[in-house]
Formats: C-alpha cells, structure tokens, sequence
C-alpha cells in the first residue's frame, strides 16, 4: 500500500521516526551475522491508565499502514551513514536500502477492544533487524491513540449515552500529528465527531462546527448585508428580507423578556442575521459574547423565530462561559415559555450545546440527571490526557530462532513474560495468556491458571472462551480487510458494554485479572532460576 495510493497514508509515521539506537543495534545485529535471525516481540502496556481497570487498544490500522509502506529511502541511508561512525561498512547502508517488511508477520487485538496489562496488543515476529528497526514506530503509533481512546471512552462513559459529545482540541494538541492522532481516536473511544477538517478528510472522523465570538464581534450593526432576501425553505413563495423580519421579531421577543429594544447588542443580532442567511437549515446561536439573557438569547429567538415562518428551524445554541449547567436551565426554561407563546412547539427542544474548559468532574455535573445540556464539546481535557500523559508502552523481545527470550532486571514489575504466546479471554473470570504451542483453553473444562503477582495457582472453569489476538499481516501480506473507523467504534463501545460495571467504575474499580497457564509460569520460573545463577 503505497502512500501515494493510499489517502491516510499522508499521515503516516515515516522508518526515521526512530531512536537512533534502532540503527545502531541494526549495525550490531548486520555485523555479526544475525540480520535474518527470525525474532519476536511483543509491545504491551504494564498498567491502565488513568488509575482505571482497562483500556482500549488502538493504532493497529496505522501500524498496517506503516508496515506496508515500509522502506528507506536514499536520502534515509544518506543520513543514517552520516550519524553512524564514519568508517561503517558500506555494505550495510547497501542492506538497508533493500529492506521492507515482506518477512513481518502482526498478530493484534482488534482496534477497539477491550486490553490489559501485560497482554500484547500487538505480536510481531521476522528477521530480527526488521523488527528491530520497527520498535520505536510502533510504540509511537499505539502508545497514543490507545491512550486517547481509553481517555475519550471514560468521557463517554461519565457523559452517558444520550449526550453528543465532541472533540474540539486541536488547538490545544501537541502539533498537528497529535491533533490528528487525537482527533482520530476520540471518535474510537466514543465521541460523536471533531472540529478537526482533516480529521474528516484523511480518517473519515464526521466534522462539526458552527461560530466562534471573534465572528460575533467583528459586527458592529452597521453592516448591510449585500442581499438580505431568504427565500422559503420549501422553495416556493416570495422571498424576504430576513434583517427586517429579525427586527420584527425582536420587538415581540423583548415583550415577551421583559427587555427593552435597545438593550440587545445590535452587532450581535448583525453577526447572526449573517449566519442564517449563510446556512438557514443549520442556524446556531452562541450566546455569551455580551450577555446571554439581555442580548444573546433574545437576539438568538428573534432570528430563529424569522426563519420558523420561512420553514426553517434553528438547531442550537452554544455556551463557552459561566456557570453552564444553570445557564442551561434557564435557557431552556425560557426556550418553553416562548414555544408556549409563539406557537412553535419545536422551540422547546432546541440542543443547546456547552464548552470551555471542561473535564471529568465538570463533565459529570453536566451529565447528571435533570441537566438540561445536550452537546458538550471538550478540548484540551480529551487531546493531552492530562490525567496522565503517556500509556506507558513497551516493545519487548520474546524469542529469536525459536528459543524464549526474558528479561529480568532489578525491578520485578518490568520483567518479561518469554516466548511466543497466544491469549483468550474467559468469560466470567481472567484473560489468560499461554504458549502459543499449548492447545487452546475449552469452554467448560477446568483450567488451571497463575494470577499474575500471585503465589498460588487457582482452578477455572470458564463458560465461554474467545481468542484474543489475530492475525492480520503474515509475510508482509493484509490477511483480511481491517474493519473501518466506524466499525471499530462500535466495537469498542460492544467491548465497553460486556465489561463488568466494577471493572467499568472509573474510581477504585476492581483489578481484572490476567493470569498464566501452568506450562507459561513453569517457564517464566525456570527462566528466573537460570537467570539469578
């Protein structure tokens, strides 16, 4: 899949966006013979994030994508010879021009599933200096977007089903690969759509937008528009000039507000006759830019109440400050006296949409019962984790030539599992990992398992068991068509539903297990024994 062929492929990662260490090892691995050596490595993540009990995993279309694109241009080789040692072996920039990854091999979870620690999201296996080369890519791809969609998934779970949620951060992004990135897996993790264009373009995320204060502002009131006639929405009848049909209308709203005339910002009013005459079937009101109740509100009704007796019907209106959740009862409170007294039934029911600045705990007063909010777009919360900033990856290797591989360290917490594994979920009780030459758990039949950090084993019997990784590149090949943005959407929000509410709880949730098989442990502890000699 060449990039040029591919129009997500503008934003993939590039084989230099690496640590240099990747080519010096490369170099080792070249110089003493070891370049083909077949190898596998597992990247992983050791604990959920956001002191939650999972996350979900993401990136995998980008990784594909990046893998099958895979190659070092010359002006690659040209600057990795002039950050090597000067006296390096010209046959091995010669063997890096040659390389692609038609030997890799990707096991993964499907995007969107749900992960935990210590199980892979991704399994890559092939020549050891490929794989090598190809760590530092990888973690920068899933490390991320799995941390923004589990960031976006624990959103939609505080704002609960019903609210439209959008993702407006791209300002606030960490450059415009973040902003893309985070744009892109917000929407995985259950946001109804971005306010980033290229989002839309490049990764088919749905885009919203309407108008920002500046837009407001830029009217004094004076301005004529060129041609002020609207014509019905129907597309028959006369049309009308809905600037002189708005001040009609201002004058009845403000009766009915108990306001004067004069007191609505008469710029404003300008700023929204504009809009409507610019989009009439999507005609939105942002309402604090003086002062919601005395200008904002009755300018709004004036103009949405002018296009009603054209057949159009406004469909929202927007706060970015103050006190949010009363503002939003008072604006509906008056959206139901003025349906009342005007006739239009539909007013009362107008979305009213709320940003600035909101996080976790301002989403859940948003979101609790008897709010009258209905959009809520939030930025910087949702695109720079500020909960915590990185999912802490890690790309580890589990075996090279057939024989496990295990890293012990002084630190038990970053000591690896080795060799080649698969994994399954059990329903009602672990996620177990085992070695892939083990046969598979089945459904009804005891197993024994090993607690991760336990000190005894336990006997399950589980009632259903599903495979967890699949296989979706072998020798460089697609093996089946990746499922779209949508469908991985929708999976992950499959995925959030079957998991337990105690694992779902986002304060204290309980520890979801991840346990070994019996022939796994025996390895890890005879691996350790050998290891402390």
């Amino acid at each position: 899949m060449a990039a040029e062929q591919d129009p997500e492929g503008r934003a993939a990662a590039r084989p230099l966006l690496t640590d240099l260490y990747q080519a010096t090892m490369a170099l080792g691995y070249w110089r003493a013979g070891r370049a083909q050596d077949q190898a596998e490595f597992e990247l992983f993540f050791r604990q959920c994030p956001f002191g939650g009990a999972f996350a979900l995993a993401a990136g995998l279309r980008d990784c594909v994508r990046f893998l099958r694109a895979f190659r070092l241009r010359d002006a690659d080789v040209q600057f990795l010879a002039s950050a090597l040692p000067p006296d390096t072996d010209p046959a091995f920039f010669e063997h890096l021009r040659a390389l692609d990854c038609s030997g890799v091999t990707v096991r993964a979870l499907p995007e969107g599933s749900l992960a935990f620690p210590g199980v892979p999201l991704l399994q890559v296996s092939g020549p050891l200096l490929v794989v090598q080369l190809l760590e530092t890519p990888l973690l920068c791809l899933v490390s991320y977007a799995s941390l923004i969609a589990t960031n976006a998934a624990r959103l939609r779970l505080i704002a609960g089903p019903d609210k439209r949620l959008l993702e407006m951060g791209l300002r606030r992004a960490q450059g415009p690969d973040g902003g893309l990135t985070a744009s892109t897996y917000s929407y995985l993790g259950g946001f109804d759509a971005s306010s980033n264009v290229l989002a839309g373009q490049l990764r088919g995320v749905p885009v919203a937008g309407t108008l920002a204060h500046s837009f407001v502002t830029s009217f004094s009131g004076s301005e004529v528009p060129p041609d002020p006639m609207l014509a019905p929405a129907a597309g028959q009848g006369s049309q009308v000039d809905l600037a002189a049909s708005v001040e009609m209308w201002l004058e009845r709203v403000c009766g009915h507000l108990g306001l004067g005339v004069q007191e609505p910002h008469r710029g404003e009013r300008a700023a929204f006759v504009a809009y409507a005459l610019a989009f009439p079937r999507a005609f939105q009101g942002l309402l604090d830019t003086y002062s919601v109740r005395r200008s904002g509100l009755p300018n709004f009704l004036a103009v949405a109440l002018a296009l009603q007796e054209l057949g159009y019907q406004a469909v929202g209106v927007r706060l970015d400050s103050g006190d949010l959740l009363q503002q939003a009862r008072e604006i509906r409170g008056v959206f139901r006296t003025a349906a009342a007294q005007f006739g239009v039934p539909w007013l009362q029911s107008v979305p009213i949409a709320v940003s600035n600045n909101i996080d976790e705990e301002e989403l859940a007063r948003l979101a609790q019962k008897g709010s009258e909010v209905n959009v809520i777009g939030i930025g910087t919360s949702v695109v720079t984790c500020p909960r915590q900033p990185s999912l802490g990856c890690v790309y580890k290797l589990v075996s090279v030539g057939g024989q496990p591989r295990m890293k012990l360290t002084e630190d038990p917490e970053k000591q690896t599992l080795p060799g080649s594994k698969a994994a399954f979920r059990l329903l009602g009780s672990d996620d177990v990992l085992q070695l892939a030459e083990e046969p598979p758990p089945q459904a009804g039949q005891e197993l024994r398992v090993w607690p991760r950090g336990a000190r005894e084993s336990r006997t399950v019997r589980p009632a259903h068991v599903e495979p967890l990784l699949r296989l979706w590149v072998q020798q460089g090949q697609l093996c089946e068509p990746l499922p779209s943005l949508a469908e991985s959407r929708a999976f992950a929000q499959q995925s959030l539903h079957r998991l337990s509410p105690a694992h779902r709880r986002l304060e204290q949730p309980a520890l979801y297990q991840v346990a070994l098989s019996e022939k796994l442990q025996a390895l890890v502890d005879r691996l350790s024994a050998r290891g402390a000699l």
